[in-house]
């Protein structure tokens, strides 16, 4: 039998013992069926998908098993876990199927963020209400109705409780920093984005989840939930990708190879390769464009969404007449060697 993901995790709880959030180190996406059956017994899974609790007395058993089916990354996991007075839990996914947990959601994150499953490629149906608003502070997640308590708490203790922000995600890098990439604020990167091998996220980039890049790339702009960048393609300072979220309906919006946006650009359709955005231009996929030939001729117009996922072009406003042309881009970005040596 196939399985999707496994996961060994240790997380929060509330008060009220509901999970807050999970921390999965080693994710396992297409776990072998000797793994699951390994640790079936110890654990009660009877099999489909389940997030089951698991306690300390249990950690010594799936030690054993770990080690029993050559899963040394996981034995690794318990015996660090050994001794813990966190809450801990094992996901099981036999399919890639809606998740019905919170447990189910940080796993299939976690995978995304450990660049085990690409965008778009795992199913997250859902998750939204699955996933509790918290309170991310200085002492880790904190349920809402337990934060008042908690600040009150550390005042008495002579010290203030720094609540950082309060939201369904957490920062990715708390739960992992994928080898090869460079951030200059952290915070600006959700849990669950894909953040590929040599790519610098500067101080104003951000990548949502479900989205990112595909290798080296200079994020100074936004990239939204859904959003997926080539390889070798920029988006300069304070540029904006339209997310299915955020106006882009059914339509995946996305940034082929060797791209640039420019700074303050916006992009609300699929691009092909090799294309440029000139700064401050925000194009849609309902923007009238005028087509243009090699002599700057015109020679149609039709509306960008027509261009969608055409490659060599070069998206630019006339200054004269407002209007949005459209060329093929002869001379394709290069990107600055120098700047992408040491991402």
């Amino acid at each position: 039998m196939s399985y999707f993901a496994f996961g060994l995790g240790i997380g929060t709880q509330s008060s009220a013992g509901d999970w807050l959030e999970i921390y999965y180190n080693k994710p396992v996406l297409n776990p072998s069926e000797a793994l699951i059956n390994a640790v079936s017994d110890i654990i009660g899974y009877e099999g489909g998908d389940a997030a089951i609790e698991i306690c300390e007395a249990q950690l010594k058993a799936l030690e054993a098993a770990f080690l029993s089916v050559d899963a040394e990354d996981q034995a690794e996991v318990v015996e660090i876990l050994k001794g813990t007075q966190q809450p801990m839990i094992m996901t099981i996914l036999a399919t890639d199927s809606a998740p019905a947990t919170t447990a189910e959601v940080y796993l299939k994150l976690a995978l995304l963020s450990h660049r085990l499953v690409k965008p778009h490629g795992t199913d997250l149906s859902g998750m939204f209400g699955l996933l509790p608003n918290v309170a991310w502070t200085s002492e880790g997640a904190i349920a809402l109705e337990d934060l008042p308590r908690r600040q009150l708490a550390a005042r008495a203790q002579g010290r203030i409780l720094n609540v950082q922000s309060v939201d369904k995600f957490p920062q990715m890098t708390n739960y992992v920093v994928p080898a090869g990439i460079r951030v200059g604020d952290a915070s600006r990167i959700r849990l669950g984005a894909y953040v590929g091998e040599g790519t610098t996220v500067m101080h104003e980039g951000f990548i949502n989840f479900n989205a990112g890049t595909m290798g080296v790339s200079m994020v100074e702009g936004r990239i939204s939930a859904g959003v997926v960048v080539g390889n070798g393609s920029d988006l300069g300072g304070g540029c904006s990708t339209m997310g299915t979220l955020s106006g882009g309906n059914n339509v995946v919006i996305s940034v082929g190879e060797n791209c640039l946006l420019g700074a303050n650009a916006g992009l609300g359709l699929p691009l092909g390769d090799r294309c440029t955005i000139e700064a401050g231009l925000y194009v849609t996929g309902g923007s009238k464009v005028t087509v243009l030939d090699d002599q700057n001729n015109e020679v149609d117009t039709v509306k960008a969404a027509e261009l969608a996922g055409k490659s060599d072009l070069l998206f630019r406003r006339n200054s004269q007449n407002g209007r949005i042309e459209v060329k093929t881009n002869k001379s394709a970005i290069e990107l600055n060697a120098e700047l992408h040596k040491h991402n």
